[in-house]
């Protein structure tokens, strides 16, 4: 089966090697716990990108409105920042909300990981690192609904979220994917 064929597949240990599509009771863990995440879908997302750059510096360097902020407390006021927290949340949302469309869960995606790569030349293992740190933050300010079972689902659909993006940046001719941390 081809990549475009079907899309909703991730790798064993974070690396595309077999297919495992995700299962209908897969998205429904998916959609149940986004609902609840999505209601605050704009502090959560400030959390993830503040822990993302507090975490892992060097991804500031892409962002020209705040790359010189090294307090968390600015960084959770700025406009900027803000901004780009909804909208990484508003794609997941896209994503949560389309995964019984395979096909647009891969266009959305590819549109994410083509504009990252020549628009905005970042570097595609920090979706990986930023996919890590969206975890760490919703088990950690959703204890009760991220048991051990729902981050072993929601580590598959960011799986998923990475292989697609990934697959833009080959697609536009990125000469290398490292899938190694910075």
């Amino acid at each position: 089966m081809s990549r475009g064929e079907s899309p909703l597949h991730v790798r064993g240990s974070g690396e595309m090697e077999r297919e495992e599509p995700l299962t209908d009771a897969e998205r429904e863990i998916i959609r149940d716990t986004w609902g609840r995440v999505y209601e605050n879908c704009e502090d959560v997302g400030v959390s993830v990108l503040i822990r993302f750059f507090v975490n892992f510096p060097s991804a500031k360097q892409y962002f020209s409105q705040f790359q010189d902020m090294e307090d968390p407390e600015e960084m959770e006021r700025s406009g900027q920042l803000r901004h780009h927290a909804r909208r990484v949340m508003n794609a997941i949302n896209t994503v949560v909300e389309n995964l019984h469309d395979p096909e647009k869960v891969s266009s959305v995606l590819g549109l994410v990981g083509r504009a990252h790569a020549v628009k905005h030349k970042v570097e595609p293992v920090y979706f990986k690192i930023l996919s890590g740190v969206m975890l760490e933050v919703l088990s950690e300010d959703f204890p009760e609904c991220f048991t051990a079972e729902v981050q072993t689902v929601w580590t598959k659909l960011m799986g998923v979220v990475y292989w697609h993006v990934t697959g833009a940046y080959t697609e536009v001719g990125w000469l290398q994917v490292s899938s190694s941390a910075v």
